[in-house]
């Protein structure tokens, strides 16, 4: 599927994620601020590469503010901002859970 706006999901508080999804050309480009990226960056890039590839997203800019987020939270934060960018918030794709 193809973005069709930027679209912010999350905040910047401790144990959640911002996440800011834009249209992109090459593939999914995540760039990730985290203090424990040096731990769990791989594991970010995952959970958010996965959740976009379940939304049929192959091409998108990410910008993840990471404040110590669980896996569950940086899902639920990813799918917020696919559906946002994709204009279909009135339709979740129940399926991605």
């Amino acid at each position: 599927m193809e973005i069709k706006k930027t679209a912010l999901a999350g905040t910047l508080e401790s144990s959640d994620i911002q996440i800011t999804l834009s249209k992109g050309d090459n593939g999914i480009s995540i760039d990730l601020d985290s203090s424990v990226e040096e731990l769990y960056g791989d594991q970010i890039r995952t959970v958010i590469t996965e959740t976009l590839h379940a939304y049929g997203i192959d091409n998108a800019n990410v910008k993840a503010v990471d404040k110590g987020a669980l896996d569950c939270v940086v899902k639920a934060r990813t799918m917020a901002a696919a559906q946002r960018a994709l204009e279909t918030t009135d339709q979740p794709d129940w399926e991605v859970f």
